[in-house]
């Protein structure tokens, strides 16, 4: 019985820890990919908390135009890490095919679900008009405006009234339906 709650305490420890960094790296990514604001002090947060591995990675990794290949590295590493320190907690050997399906598939997941999160921030906010204009809305709104912007245009005008967010959720899910979770799948299988 002791060792089930080791293991289950060391299972929440790996997922928390290593995720908790997934999830700054790939913000780092994301703000680098949408051109959020570099000099907000959330932005420079991430990028401080983010910067030592990078650093070293990036003198190994070669990076393509307008893709941070060393960040795309390790986030693969991260979750790769993650996924493998759950299983062989909880006493299970993963095969290295299904270990790099279900990261690529995690890691998507998680910039889907940050984009869908920021999106509807940003959507409940704009009905306060009181809300004030802060480091974090500042961030939200350059961080989420390239992919609302692309919707409006392809969207009909409606005298003021705004379905790019509702657009860009409806693709989000759909991507994640018939994208993300079958390759969740087929890795878990894999794994």
């Amino acid at each position: 019985m002791r060792t089930d709650y080791a293991s289950n305490t060391g299972m929440f420890l790996v997922d928390t820890v290593i995720g908790l960094y997934t999830l700054i790296v790939m913000l780092r990514f994301l703000f680098q990919l949408t051109g959020a604001d570099y000099y907000n002090p959330i932005s420079q947060a991430v990028v401080k908390l983010s910067n030592p591995p990078l650093v070293r990675l990036r003198r190994i990794v070669p990076s393509l135009p307008g893709i941070d290949t060393a960040a795309v590295v390790l986030l693969l590493i991260l979750e790769m890490c993650r996924i493998t320190g759950i299983n062989l907690l909880a006493g299970q050997y993963p095969a290295i095919v299904g270990l790099v399906l279900l990261s690529v598939g995690e890691l998507l997941k998680l910039a889907i679900y940050i984009f869908i999160f920021s999106i509807f921030i940003r959507t409940i906010l704009s009905w306060f008009s009181g809300t004030g204009y802060t480091p974090l809305l500042r961030l939200i709104h350059t961080f989420t405006e390239p992919m609302l912007k692309t919707f409006r245009r392809l969207l009909p005008g409606t005298g003021g009234l705004d379905l790019s967010p509702i657009a860009v959720f409806i693709v989000l899910m759909v991507v994640l339906k018939i994208v993300v979770q079958p390759l969740l799948d087929f890795g878990r299988v894999m794994l």
